[in-house]
């Protein structure tokens, strides 16, 4: 081999062509150093058939650097890397990056200096010391991770360093994490889970692709029926990737794993600490992690000997990316799985229509939990109509929900409060004169957020501390919240139950691993009386104590402009209604809304999914919309608003006329200003016939724009604004 085809990732210079110098060993998936100009760059060895043919005479190739200590990338690996690149349009490059997802794992074996406590004491003791000493009983960290857990400086720390009290331990930065055990703690399953785990241990056994959708009521035991799966992949010493959609929810499903197995999987998020990322990056590419709990970026690491692939919750919208490489991981996972020849679990309580339809048409093999888990059984339903049953003037929350709320706490119960709107009110406004506080860099209001003092962007992040007068007329005490979001509930539940313990969970309190850990640990205890949420509570969380849930505003996701608002409004409020009564006690749920004939509300007041899932599905059917048809975006963007509409332009005046393929627009986002960008969009309807990629290819190939102007198409969207 002494000429090889390489992807660097650099997506406008495409495949290199090196030469291999003599003595060098490479082969296809290698990665590999490269000299590119006067940088050096890393790049993976490519089969050269597979990629754009070459035309540069052998004698001017530049010979490699050198081969990094790491395993080749498998053939199966770079299969899924072309096939992601292929459907959802992007580069070779962009989707092999996200294999090579830790620099560090690269530069091969290394030791790294951590600190202890020794158990001696400073010469002069100080309160921050005496702080530091105290959290840091039983930790071992750098000192820039431990001053993080002591809330000190890392000049404390240096200090106590020098007095003795802290010492320093070489460590290998790749040393072994614990062995889970397979039969460490066997469970006692129901007769209907002992049936569904068989299935599942069968597939693993056979080692073969095998997809299937475990569809199983909230509290039926998924998670303890795909364990005996992770089981039987652990006695084959083969690996497992389980994805999970939250980081919130990893924690407790850490601890359950370690109680079924003796010890803690592998984490893949992006909270995790560099040295965290590449010492699991290395484990994984080795073979040594067993199983690897992670967000949708855990897909694309390099396992040596993957046996078992699960996605839980698999109907959430935060599998779909929608930056870089907008690949939905739901489906990306189950062709991991097929080019790897392994089973793929798909684990819901409401699966998506899509996933449904493919287990209808025997794509996918159904595995059913009809019944909760130990005789608990699924909470009562019922509807409160706001146009009849009104919350008292200024207030939010219906009298008769209040009501149930109070008997909850009288009985030492607990209740959750469910509004997927983060902050105290989604508007602020002026009285006096109508101002409106909006983004400078995006067509959004700034949410107010009064436990932190801000008016925050949720889609920039843009921040700002609220004015004491009106900053368009000057008016003092003029400003107005406008709306609720969790915190003017949790506000006006501590006026009505003062007595009530309260808690508000959303990505803003819970956002890391330790406080989602903390929170589950007090909802556990009963030192919560109310949970006052946003989606984050939907899913994954088992409190037996928790018997009333409130839907503060069903209607709220039915507004706008998503194609699928319907069905994940359905899914949203299913979740969160199954977080009720899943203990000894039975559960009661609530549902406010002004549209109690609605399909979607209608149908969870019934209880009746099948009736919801129909006429979803000839709703679809009628309108070509997925699963019966094919969407694809297109969206323009550029900070220059002429520009992105003059590129849309030109792209809709290139529209190519094809039977079967619908294109919409080009048309002003419906979020037409987001991160200090203009944006348009163009919506592409196809029947699955069409070759829709190839169109897309085709059409955007031919066009040439501008250096500001950004184009991205994302396939299968589920963001529409």
């Amino acid at each position: 081999m002494n000429r090889v085809r390489l992807l660097i990732f650099n997506a406008a210079l495409g495949p290199l062509d090196y030469r291999v110098p003599e003595g060098m060993e490479v082969e296809p998936g290698s990665v590999v150093v490269a000299p590119l100009g006067p940088r050096q760059v890393v790049g993976i060895v490519w089969e050269a058939d597979r990629l754009p043919a070459s035309d540069v005479p052998e004698s001017k190739l530049r010979p490699l650097v050198g081969v990094l200590p790491v395993p080749p990338l498998k053939a199966e690996l770079r299969r899924l890397i072309e096939w992601t690149a292929d459907y959802y349009c992007a580069s070779l490059a962009s989707v092999a990056r996200m294999v090579l997802a830790s620099g560090g794992a690269l530069r091969g074996p290394a030791t790294m200096i951590e600190y202890r406590l020794t158990g001696g004491l400073p010469e002069r003791m100080t309160p921050q010391r005496l702080a530091a000493i105290e959290a840091l009983e039983g930790e071992q960290a750098t000192i820039r991770e431990l001053a993080g857990i002591a809330g000190v400086s890392e000049g404390v720390l240096r200090g106590l360093c020098n007095q003795g009290v802290l010492e320093p331990v070489e460590v290998d930065c790749d040393r072994l994490y614990p062995r889970a055990s397979a039969d460490f703690a066997v469970p006692d399953l129901s007769e209907d889970q002992q049936e569904a785990a068989d299935t599942f241990v069968a597939a693993v056994k056979k080692g073969s692709f095998a997809p299937f959708l475990l569809d199983g009521v909230t509290g039926s035991g998924k998670t303890e029926v795909y364990f005996e799966a992770i089981a039987a992949a652990l006695a084959k010493k083969r690996q497992v990737l389980v994805l999970l959609p939250e980081i919130a929810l990893t924690e407790a499903f850490l601890r359950r794993f370690e109680e079924r197995f003796g010890a803690a999987p592998v984490v893949w998020h992006s909270s995790l600490k560099s040295t965290e990322r590449r010492r699991a990056w290395r484990a994984i590419a080795s073979g040594d992690a067993q199983v690897v709990v992670g967000a949708r970026s855990a897909l694309f690491l390099p396992y040596a000997k993957l046996g078992l692939i699960v996605v839980d919750e698999a109907h959430e919208v935060s599998f779909k990316q929608d930056e870089g490489v907008r690949y939905n991981a739901r489906d990306v996972a189950v062709m991991r799985a097929r080019f790897e020849k392994i089973p793929v679990i798909l684990a819901s309580a409401t699966p998506a229509l899509e996933s449904l339809q493919m287990a209808e048409s025997g794509v996918y093999a159904k595995v059913d939990l009809a019944d909760r888990f130990g005789g608990a059984q699924l909470p009562s339903v019922a509807t409160l109509d706001l146009t009849v049953e009104k919350p008292e003037r200024g207030r939010w929350l219906a009298p008769r929900l209040v009501a149930a709320m109070r008997e909850r706490l009288a009985r030492g119960e607990q209740s959750l409060l469910f509004l997927n709107r983060r902050g105290y009110a989604p508007l602020t406004l002026c009285r006096n004169c109508g101002f409106r506080f909006q983004c400078p860099n995006c067509s959004a209001w700034l949410v107010e957020h009064r436990l932190s003092r801000r008016l925050a962007c949720h889609h920039c992040g843009h921040e700002t501390t609220p004015p004491a007068n009106c900053p368009e007329c000057g008016e003092p005490e003029c400003l107005v919240a406008c709306g609720p979001g969790v915190e003017r509930i949790a506000d006006e539940v501590a006026e009505l139950m003062p007595e009530a313990r309260v808690a508000i969970a959303t990505s803003d309190t819970l956002n890391s691993p330790e406080k989602a850990a903390a929170f589950v640990a007090m909802a556990e205890e009963v030192a919560i009386d109310v949970i006052i949420g946003t989606q984050l509570v939907t899913k994954g969380f088992h409190f037996p104590e928790l018997t009333l849930v409130g839907v503060v505003d069903a209607d709220l996701g039915l507004e706008g402009g998503d194609l699928r608002a319907a069905e994940r409004t359905y899914q949203q409020v299913a979740q969160v209604a199954g977080r009720a009564g899943r203990g000894a006690k039975p559960g009661e749920v609530l549902i406010q809304t002004r549209h109690p004939t609605a399909t979607v509300i209608a149908a969870l007041a019934a209880g009746d999914r099948d009736a919801f899932y129909e006429a979803e599905t000839e709703a679809r059917r009628h309108a070509g919309a997925p699963p019966f048809g094919r969407w694809a975006a297109i969206i323009v963007s550029s900070e220059d608003e002429a520009e992105a509409r003059d590129a849309a332009r030109a792209i809709g005046g290139t529209r190519p006329e094809l039977p079967h393929v619908a294109i919409l627009g080009p048309a002003p986002a419906p979020m037409a200003l987001l991160r200090g960008r203009y944006r348009y969009r163009l919506l592409i309807n196809a029947r699955r016939s069409a070759e829709l990629q190839n169109v897309i290819r085709t059409w955007l190939g031919a066009l040439d724009f501008p250096r500001g102007v950004r184009v991205a198409i994302d396939v299968d969207p589920y963001s529409f604004v």
